[in-house]
């Protein structure tokens, strides 16, 4: 069963490139005590991802820290040297760009799709969550192929 509103998220850890290395980062390293934005993509690099999803969330990262929010997470499942490399060829500076590698994060919300059709094996669900201190206030997945509802204009909305 996928995680709901009003839920707290599960411990894990993931990975982001601090000081050009993975360095793990725990949920609670995340969101403890944060107001935080989420947004999963189901991979790095791909069509939609790179020229809709995250280039949104780059454009408006000063307005939705303007409401209060402590960080802006990109997640993917994916390592954390692509999702430095990815941040950085997007200019994603403003945002944390955290590799869930093994999945289990994704895992533990009940968020994984399977992308073994497009030769991309487990992955997310494209989605955002907006979580306060560790529990999720508000959840939008899409509908596959859809990018309507997790977008950053919706986040900013809801915030």
């Amino acid at each position: 069963m996928a995680i709901q509103q009003g839920d707290k998220l599960p411990q894990a850890t993931m990975h982001s490139m601090v000081d050009g290395k993975p360095t793990p980062m725990t949920t609670d390293d995340l969101f403890a005590g944060k107001k935080v934005v989420v947004f999963a993509v189901p991979g790095a690099f791909t069509p939609t991802c790179s020229q809709a999803h995250l280039p949104g969330f780059v454009v408006h990262a000063d307005a939705i820290k303007a409401k209060g929010v402590d960080s802006i997470v990109c997640l993917s499942v994916n390592d954390a040297f692509v999702m430095g490399a990815w941040g950085t060829g997007a200019n994603a500076e403003h945002l944390l760009m955290v590799g869930d590698g093994n999945g289990d994060f994704t895992k533990a919300l009940g968020l994984e799709m399977d992308g073994s059709g497009f030769g991309l094996g487990t992955r997310s669900q494209r989605f955002a969550m907006i979580v306060d201190d560790g529990t999720v206030t508000t959840l939008a997945v899409e509908a596959p192929g859809q990018l309507e509802v997790s977008t950053a204009e919706a986040m900013l909305a809801a915030l």
